[in-house]
């Protein structure tokens, strides 16, 4: 069976298929997240229901324990930039007083 008729067999069945031009799907999880760039994304549409075919190559990407609100903290009360403060955090586990601290001696 070709393409084409495969096709519209689904098609007589109430099935319908359609590529997505997507460029990252983000999986948020509750200790991080699952990215997958430039995936190939496949919507299905049956019986009143969508559903979502991902598939790609997947990277994890681990959640950090603090937020953007502690990152400006850091900031503001060492005089460093984003990257110093974030790599800081990291490395102290999100405890502020200690991240700012480091960047301070």
């Amino acid at each position: 069976m070709n393409a084409g008729q495969m096709a519209g067999m689904m098609k007589k069945m109430g099935i319908a298929q359609t590529n997505l031009p997507v460029r990252k799907v983000i999986f948020e999880m509750d200790d991080g997240n699952l990215v997958i760039e430039d995936p190939s994304v496949l919507q299905i549409k049956m019986q009143g229901q969508t559903t979502f075919q991902v598939s790609g190559e997947a990277v994890e990407e681990e959640k950090e324990s603090f937020s953007e609100d502690d990152i400006q903290m850091v900031i503001s009360s060492s005089g460093k930039d984003e990257t110093a403060a974030r790599a800081a955090l990291a490395e102290s586990e999100g405890d502020i007083a200690e991240a700012i601290m480091k960047l301070k001696e």
